[in-house]
C-alpha cells in the first residue's frame, strides 16, 4: 500500500513534469508562430488599436487646417482613410515639422506623416512605409516679377526655403554656383510673403505646395521646371511598430488598386495631380490616330514648311512624349474631325474645341486646357462699335463653335443676321469684302488672325467662354484620356505648358505691321503649294486610270443588250451621276468605315470616290461613243461573218474612240479640278495646300491667286498635249 502510493506519487510528479514540458515546448514556438502570423497580417496586429500620428501644421495642400479649424489635407485624409480600411483609429498631433520627428523620437506619437521626403539620412533614424507621393523642387517669384526667370537671375539676392525640407538642401546645394544667399523659414506662408514684401527675391519648395499656394492666390508665379526631388513616405521610429508600417503599406497599395488614392489627389491637387498610374501605364509604347481642324490659327494651322503647328499640335506632341505614346496627326477641318471620331477613323480630337453639355453626350472630355471667350471685331475702317449697331445688318461665325451659339443666340435681341461658315480665313475675307459686317470668334484666334495683318479690329470686351479640352468618343480610349490629363497636369506644373501658351499669343516686344512683298510670299509658298500639286496630279491619274477601267466595262455592259448586266450598269451610272461628289467623299471616309469596322487613309477614301464618280461620267462617254456609230457598221460587220465581239473590236470601237476621246479629255480636266473638293477631308491636294498657308498667313487674295494660276497652267499644258495627241492619234 505504501510502496503503491510512493509509486502513485512518482507517476503524478512525472506527468506533472511531462506536462510542463510540453507546454513550455509548446508555447515558446506557438508564441513565435502567433507573433509571425499577425506580422503576416497587419490588420489583425493593429486592429481595434489607437496610434498618435504627429504632422506638420502648415504645408498645404499636406495638412493644414480648414475654415473649421479640422486639420485637413492630403496627409490627413491618407492616413485617416488607411486607418478606417486597417481597422484602427488615429489622432493627429499636429506640432510643426521638426517637432513632429521630435515627438516620434521620444516616444510621444508612434508615427509622422508629414510630407516628409525620405532620404539616407532619415533612415538612420526612421522606418519608412512605401512612398506615397513623387514630389519635387521648383522656385517662384513675385507675380510682377519679371526681371526673374532662371537661376541665373538669382545673384546677389537672397531666396527662401522651409526648414528642414529637401528644399533647403537644394537651394542651398546651389548657393555658390548662383550666387544667391538662403534664408531658411518654419512656415510656407512666411516664406510667401517674404517674396511678395521683398525681402526675399524667390522661394524654393515643393512643387504641390506651390501649386497649391498659387491656386489660392499667394501672389506668385512658378518660373523653373520640376527638379527631380524624393518621395514622401510615413515613418515610424527605427525598430518600433512594424505592424502600423505594415498596415499603411497594405492600406496604401489598396487604396492605389481601386482608384480612391487618385481621387483623393485630384481632390486637393485638380490639374496638378500625378498620374493614376495603372492608366498611364496603358498607353505607353501605343500610337493613337488625333484629329483636329485645319485652319484655326494660333491652336492649329500648317507652317511654312508644311508641318501642323500651334498650340493644340504642340501640347498633344509634348504630352505624348511625356507619357511615352505617339500619335498621328489627322488634320482634316472641325466638323470632319469630330465625325472621325465618331466612325472610328480617329481615337481622340484636339481642335479648340469647347467643352459643352451637349458635346458631353457624345465625347468624353479631358480637364480644360485653355479658358477661351468670344469677341466681336469689324474691318479697320468700320464704324460699328458695338452690338447696338448691327441691325439689319449680317455678321459671320465660324460652324460648330461657341462663337456661333453666342451670335445666334443674340440675333434677335440685336436685329443681325447669322452666316455660319467653315474657315477663319473665310470669315475675315466676308467682313473685308462687305458681304458681312462683323465676326464673332474665339478671342486668341481674333488676337492672332489681326496680329497676321487680317484687316479687322475687335470693337468689344471679350465675352465668358467655356474651356476647350481633348475629347475621345464616349466610353473609349479612358486611357489616353487619363494620359493627357496626367500630361497636362505634368507640364503646367513644370511650367512648360506656360511656354507654350506664350509662344503663341504673348506678344513680342517689337513686331512690325508690314507684310512680306508677293513674290517672297510665293517663294515661301511654292514648296508647300507643289506638294499639293503633285498629289492632285497623283490622285487624278490613278483615279482616271481605274475610272477608266470602269468606265469601258459598264459601258459594254449597257450597249450589251444583256439586261442583268445593262440594269447593273444603269444602277452605278444612277448613284454616281446623281449624288453629289461631296456626299461621296464623306460616305467613303466616315460611313463605310463606320459599317465595316476597318478604317480607310485619306488617300484611298479620296481616289476611291473620285474612281467611282468618274467612272460613271465615262460609262456614258463608252455607251455614247458606240452607239453615235451607225447601227449599219455592225450590221455590215455581222453580214460578212463576224460575230458581235468581233464586230465590236475591229469595226465599232476604233470608230468610237474618235467620238470618244475630246469627252475623254474634258473628265480628266473635271476629275482634275474635283480633287478640290477632297480638300474637307484633309486631302493635302493644291486647293488643301492654299487654304493652310491662309490659315497662317491670312493673305487670301495673293493665295488664291497662286492657286488658280498654279490650275489654270497644268490644265491648259494638259489640254494643248492631250489635243495634240488626240490629232495624232485620229488624223
Amino acid at each position: 500500500m505504501h510502496s503503491r502510493t510512493r509509486r502513485s506519487r512518482w507517476a503524478t510528479r512525472f506527468a506533472a513534469l511531462i506536462g510542463v514540458l510540453v507546454t513550455l515546448l509548446a508555447v515558446a514556438p506557438g508564441s513565435q508562430g502567433v507573433r509571425a502570423w499577425a506580422d503576416d497580417s497587419p490588420g489583425d496586429s493593429v486592429k481595434g488599436k489607437s496610434f498618435v500620428i504627429a504632422t506638420d501644421t502648415t504645408f498645404a495642400p499636406f495638412e493644414y487646417r480648414d475654415a473649421q479649424g479640422n486639420m485637413t489635407g492630403i496627409d490627413m485624409d491618407l492616413i485617416q482613410a488607411i486607418a478606417k480600411q486597417q481597422g484602427f483609429t488615429v489622432k493627429i498631433k499636429s506640432v510643426g515639422f521638426d517637432a513632429a520627428l521630435q515627438a516620434v523620437q521620444s516616444k510621444q506619437a508612434d508615427g509622422v506623416i508629414a510630407g516628409m521626403s525620405i532620404t539616407d539620412e532619415r533612415k538612420k533614424a526612421f522606418d519608412f512605409s512605401n512612398p506615397y507621393f513623387a514630389s519635387g523642387i521648383q522656385m517662384a517669384v513675385k507675380k510682377s516679377d519679371t526681371s526673374i526667370k532662371s537661376y541665373e537671375d538669382l545673384k546677389g539676392k537672397t531666396v527662401v526655403a522651409k526648414t528642414g525640407t529637401e528644399s533647403l538642401s537644394f537651394a542651398q546645394a546651389n548657393a555658390s554656383k548662383y550666387g544667391y544667399t538662403v534664408k531658411a523659414l518654419d512656415k510656407a506662408d512666411t516664406m510667401y510673403s517674404e517674396v511678395n514684401s521683398g525681402n526675399a527675391s524667390a522661394v524654393f519648395d515643393d512643387y504641390p505646395v506651390l501649386a497649391y499656394g498659387i491656386k489660392q492666390g499667394n501672389g506668385l508665379k512658378v518660373v523653373t521646371a520640376k527638379e527631380a526631388g524624393a518621395s514622401y513616405g510615413f515613418a515610424v521610429l527605427k525598430g518600433t511598430n512594424a505592424a502600423l508600417l505594415k498596415a499603411f503599406n497594405t492600406g496604401l497599395a489598396a487604396m492605389k488598386a481601386d482608384g480612391s488614392y487618385h481621387k483623393l489627389l485630384v481632390k486637393y491637387l485638380g490639374d496638378n495631380a500625378p498620374a493614376d498610374d495603372a492608366a498611364v501605364a496603358a498607353v505607353k509604347g501605343k500610337s493613337f490616330i488625333i484629329a483636329t481642324d485645319t485652319t484655326f490659327a494660333p491652336f492649329e494651322y500648317r507652317d511654312a514648311k508644311g508641318n501642323m503647328t500651334g498650340i493644340d499640335m504642340d501640347l498633344i506632341r509634348a504630352i505624348a512624349k511625356q507619357q511615352g505614346f505617339t500619335v498621328q496627326i489627322k488634320s482634316v477641318g472641325f466638323d470632319a474631325a469630330l465625325q472621325a471620331v465618331k466612325a472610328k477613323q480617329a481615337d481622340g480630337v484636339i481642335a479648340g474645341m469647347s467643352i459643352t453639355d451637349e458635346r458631353k453626350k457624345v465625347f468624353d472630355f479631358s480637364d480644360p486646357y485653355f479658358d477661351s471667350g468670344i469677341q466681336m471685331a469689324v474691318a479697320k475702317d468700320s464704324d460699328i462699335k458695338g452690338y447696338d449697331d448691327l441691325k439689319g445688318k449680317t455678321v459671320v461665325a465660324k460652324t460648330g463653335t461657341e462663337s456661333l451659339s453666342f451670335a445666334q443666340k443674340n440675333a434677335s435681341k440685336y436685329g443681325y443676321t447669322v452666316k455660319a461658315l467653315d474657315k477663319a480665313d473665310t470669315l475675315y475675307s466676308e467682313v473685308n469684302s462687305g458681304n458681312a459686317a462683323a465676326v464673332f470668334d474665339d478671342y486668341p484666334v481674333l488676337a492672332y488672325g489681326i496680329k497676321q495683318g487680317n484687316g479687322l479690329k475687335v470693337v468689344t470686351a471679350k465675352e465668358s467662354g467655356a474651356s476647350y479640352g481633348f475629347a475621345v468618343l464616349k466610353g473609349t480610349n479612358a486611357p489616353l484620356l487619363a494620359a493627357f490629363n496626367a500630361g497636362l497636369s505634368g507640364m503646367k506644373t513644370d511650367g512648360s505648358y506656360q511656354q507654350l501658351i506664350d509662344k503663341y499669343l504673348k506678344a513680342p516686344d517689337s513686331e512690325s505691321d508690314k507684310n512680306e512683298g508677293f513674290f517672297a510670299l510665293l517663294a515661301e509658298s511654292f514648296p508647300a503649294l507643289m506638294k499639293g500639286l503633285a498629289m492632285t496630279v497623283a490622285a487624278t491619274a490613278l483615279s482616271l486610270l481605274i475610272a477608266l477601267a470602269l468606265g469601258v466595262i459598264f459601258g459594254f455592259c449597257k450597249v450589251s443588250g444583256v439586261k442583268i448586266l445593262s440594269g447593273i450598269a444603269s444602277v452605278y451610272v444612277a448613284i454616281f451621276r446623281g449624288t453629289p461628289l461631296l456626299v461621296q467623299a464623306f460616305f467613303f471616309y466616315f460611313g463605310l468605315p463606320t459599317v465595316t469596322g476597318q478604317k480607310i487613309d485619306v488617300f484611298t477614301a479620296g481616289v476611291l470616290t473620285l474612281s467611282l464618280n468618274a467612272g460613271a461620267y465615262m460609262t456614258e462617254i463608252v455607251r455614247g461613243g458606240i452607239q453615235s456609230v451607225d447601227p449599219g457598221q455592225m450590221e455590215a460587220s455581222r453580214s460578212l461573218g463576224l460575230n458581235w465581239l468581233q464586230s465590236m473590236r475591229k469595226v465599232v470601237v476604233p470608230q468610237a474612240f474618235k467620238i470618244m476621246t475630246p469627252s475623254f479629255i474634258n473628265q480628266f480636266v473635271i476629275s482634275l479640278k474635283d480633287t478640290s473638293i477632297l480638300a474637307v477631308l484633309g486631302f493635302a491636294e493644291l486647293t488643301y495646300q492654299g487654304q493652310q498657308i491662309i490659315a497662317r498667313n491670312f493673305r487670301s487674295f495673293e493665295i488664291w491667286i497662286m492657286v488658280g494660276a498654279i490650275y489654270f497652267i497644268v490644265i491648259y499644258a494638259l489640254t494643248t498635249l492631250s489635243n495634240f495627241v488626240d490629232r495624232k492619234v485620229n488624223k
